[in-house]
């Protein structure tokens, strides 16, 4: 064998190697893909997924799915060059940078925590809209869930703190010390009256510019609510804010004779707030996917996320825009009295 053929041989074997090994390297990305769909009405583990006490509930054979994203890769077990160009071939799968879903720095056990955290916040906010829809009367008081990461507020806020006012302002609820942080120019003070322990206290936090180039205080607020009777879920293992509105309008139809449904599978996405406004969501394409794959005809979007719901949604599935929670139960009166198509598409 002459020596340029042994060259190239081994030109060609370390070209191949190389390959091999760069297709194996981690890159900054991860992939979502559709993930399971739970029905809020149904059972898990044998136990009823939203489950009531102290007051009448009436069974429902319809479906109100909540949906889900399964991410690959991320800080624990980062994605091969070879997983995201499958999934940049995959129409069903969306590789997308790393920090729009972990945030730069944040490790697996910190966001695995901040999606439980935004998940305990998500149903009892569900919770508080879905009687306040029903004109069931509900007091609270905004309370400290967490502080994030390096969050502006350390050493000033603890978990348990309840937040009374903001510069002086009264902040009864998460809604109202949103809006009265976000009124400052971030890096401005803003003066907190804070009950500890059941003692009383003045703090002063500099605020932060958050994602949206708003001021925070780098806080999970949550409303603590006074509820006349009970609500739990039996959800394990399920993070984020975005089955809001789907949790709200589970125990809507659990606190009302008949069916909300009248029987359809309804699946749908959406985070919610005490009031009943439903905001944006992630991965609204692949919850798309998983819902129709799991059997739903209709599928309630939040209206922030239509553009992208309309230019991606799957056969066999219609779509319905939603702002607020009495858009989604009147969405459903109409569907039950056969008035589909008075439905606000995206």
């Amino acid at each position: 064998m002459s020596r340029r053929v042994v060259v190239l041989a081994v030109a060609g074997f370390l070209t191949v190697l190389l390959a091999a090994v760069a297709a194996l390297l981690p890159v900054p990305y991860v992939a979502l893909r559709p993930g399971p769909t739970t029905n809020t009405l149904g059972s898990v583990g044998g136990k009823e997924l939203i489950q009531v006490s102290g007051h009448a509930s009436y069974p429902d054979k319809g479906h109100l799915d909540l949906v889900t994203v399964s991410v690959l890769g991320g800080p624990a077990q980062r994605l091969d060059l070879v997983s995201a160009f499958r999934g940049w071939l995959d129409h069903s799968v969306a590789v997308v940078p790393e920090e729009t879903v972990y945030p730069k720095g944040e490790s697996a056990k910190e966001a695995a925590q901040e999606g439980a955290d935004e998940m305990s916040q998500s149903q009892q906010a569900a919770t508080t809209a879905a009687l306040r829809q029903l004109g069931i009367p509900v007091t609270s008081t905004v309370v400290v869930a967490s502080l994030a990461p390096r969050s502006p507020s350390q050493g000033k806020l603890r978990a348990g703190d309840r937040i009374v006012s903001v510069n002086g302002t009264a902040v009864p609820d998460e809604v109202a010390l949103r809006k009265a942080i976000t009124a400052v120019t971030p890096g401005a003070d803003v003066r907190l009256a804070v009950q500890r322990d059941g003692k009383s206290l003045q703090t002063t936090v500099t605020t932060a510019k958050g994602p949206t180039g708003t001021a925070v205080i780098g806080v999970l607020p949550q409303d603590k609510a006074n509820y006349p009777f009970k609500v739990t879920f039996g959800l394990r293992d399920v993070g984020g804010p975005s089955a809001g509105m789907m949790f709200a309008l589970g125990i809507i139809d659990k606190l009302t004779p008949g069916s909300l449904t009248g029987g359809r599978y309804i699946a749908g996405t959406g985070t919610i707030d005490a009031t009943g406004k439903v905001g944006a969501i992630g991965g609204i394409t692949q919850k798309m996917i998983g819902a129709r794959h799991n059997g739903a005809t209709v599928f309630f979007s939040p209206a922030a996320n239509c553009a992208t719901a309309a230019a991606t949604k799957p056969d066999g599935l219609r779509l319905v825009k939603v702002r607020t929670l009495s858009d989604a139960v009147n969405a459903l009166d109409d569907l039950r009295a056969g008035r589909a198509a008075s439905l606000p598409s995206c």
